[in-house]
């Protein structure tokens, strides 16, 4: 009887624990669906700040500006995109600096026709050139919004508004709901407008603050899954002491023929290249030149030179798309050797701190007007440096890939990696780091403890 108990208490047991790891790995699965979190750039957002600036007879003006706190992730053009649901039946009388993409059914109106009547606008920012009547600071960029550290004179994006039929008190006026925020594709999500202290504003001469009416802010986070479920870019490995390139995993980005819009790639080779190029756009749909891993963008980190007290990297990034460009690129790689960072060429640098008193990120990026514009694909579609580390003994070794970064990312999306035993290995008689006689002894005796165990 007490047979019978034990093997089925273990039946049950072994079933709670089965459901248990079912349920774990169901967690698992639908929390990294959907997480927007950056271990990278654990504060990093978008803020949107809607200052209403003054009252007028049917409503308010407004000053909405966009500042994107993210350290590295930028929103290239064609730009953004910002849409809002009113919270009562308000309307759009005039823009400055942005316009809405539609005016809606403004048919109740016998006079002045407002610019936009739809309950859910949609606004874009206006183009380089606007005249300067329709300007205000901080607008027409084209919708280009860049990052916080790369950029930051580029870093916010304004346009006024002035709103009817809302309310002309702070008890009268209601606050927009449901914000999107595109960029130029989905990616962001927003958080509710929440009512904050009303910003203080200085003026030129710093002899005088005035402050908003009313002030409210909004929040928006990005998600790599959401921004595109395939990665973008992906990483290839070699070093000088093996003759093996480890090239980017087969298919990271997707397969030959199912990995573009259009199900097909350009080989280099091919006669019709030029007549299968578009023309450059940014709007144009991606058309990549053929390769096992068919990603638009692949990092190569080359392990170039060993001295005495430092080791040098060659860093290259190749653009595989022949339809874009990329502007104002950045790359963040993460590596343990960068608090010991000594020289980089032709790339800017900025050490990133994710978590504090530990520096093993970088942010790297092109000199303005040099290499911070990376071609597309062909034989000016790429940018290159190199870095020289100074060697830290207590933690310096070529052995297990451990000169190979942990991470890359490129323009905010994390880079796919190969795996790690496929990383170059020292041969057995590969140079060592540090030149030492007592570590071969040691290694060659520990060799033999072992054999001798062992038979």
């Amino acid at each position: 009887m007490e047979t019978v108990f034990s093997a089925a208490s273990r039946s049950i047991s072994k079933l709670i624990s089965f459901t248990a790891l079912l349920l774990f790995l169901f967690s698992c699965s639908t929390f990294t669906s959907t997480e927007a979190y950056d271990a990278l750039d654990p504060t990093g957002n978008i803020t949107i700040k809607w200052d209403v600036i003054s009252w007028t007879p049917d409503g308010y003006v407004a000053v909405v500006t966009m500042y994107n706190f993210q350290q590295y992730r930028h929103i290239q053009a064609p730009g953004w995109t910002l849409g809002w649901t009113w919270a009562k039946k308000e309307v759009i009388w005039s823009m400055m600096g942005s316009q809405t993409t539609e005016q809606g059914d403004c048919s109740k109106y016998k006079g002045n026709t407002p610019h936009c009547c739809k309950k859910d606008p949609t606004v874009v920012d206006l183009l380089p050139g606007t005249p300067y009547n329709q300007q205000i600071a901080n607008c027409c960029k084209g919708g280009v919004l860049n990052s916080w550290v790369q950029d930051p004179a580029n870093a916010a994006s304004s346009f006024q508004v002035s709103v009817g039929a809302a309310g002309t008190t702070n008890k009268t006026v209601r606050v927009p709901r449901n914000f999107t925020l595109k960029a130029p594709g989905p990616g962001y999500t927003c958080g509710p407008a929440k009512i904050v202290k009303p910003t203080k504003f200085i003026t030129a001469d710093k002899r005088r603050i005035t402050q908003a009416m009313m002030t409210w802010n909004v929040t928006c986070t990005y998600s790599q899954f959401l921004a595109q479920k395939t990665p973008t870019c992906c990483v290839s490995l070699s070093s000088f002491y093996n003759n093996t390139i480890v090239n980017c995993p087969t298919c990271a980005c997707g397969c030959q023929n199912n990995s573009t819009e259009s199900g097909s790639c350009v080989s280099e080779r091919s006669s019709h290249l030029a007549s299968a190029v578009p023309g450059k756009s940014t709007n144009a749909p991606p058309l990549l030149q053929c390769t096992s891993h068919m990603c638009p963008v692949r990092i190569h980190w080359h392990v170039k030179l060993n001295y005495k007290e430092y080791w040098r990297v060659k860093i290259t990034i190749t653009n595989f798309n022949y339809a874009l460009n990329y502007s104002q690129w950045n790359l963040v790689v993460q590596h343990p050797n960068f608090d010991n960072l000594t020289q980089l060429f032709s790339f800017m640098y900025k050490p990133l701190t994710p978590y504090a008193g530990l520096n093993d990120t970088a942010m790297l990026w092109g000199l303005k007007f040099y290499n911070d514009f990376l071609n597309e694909a062909g034989p000016l579609g790429n940018v290159q440096s190199e870095l020289l580390f100074r060697k830290d003994a207590s933690t310096f070794t070529f052995e297990k890939g451990w000169a190979f970064p942990r991470r890359i990312y490129f323009n905010g999306d994390n880079c796919v990696m190969p795996p790690p035993d496929a990383y170059p290995w020292l041969p057995n008689t590969g140079l060592k780091p540090v030149i030492s006689l007592f570590q071969p002894v040691m290694t060659i005796l520990a060799s033999c403890v072992l054999l001798w165990a062992n038979m």
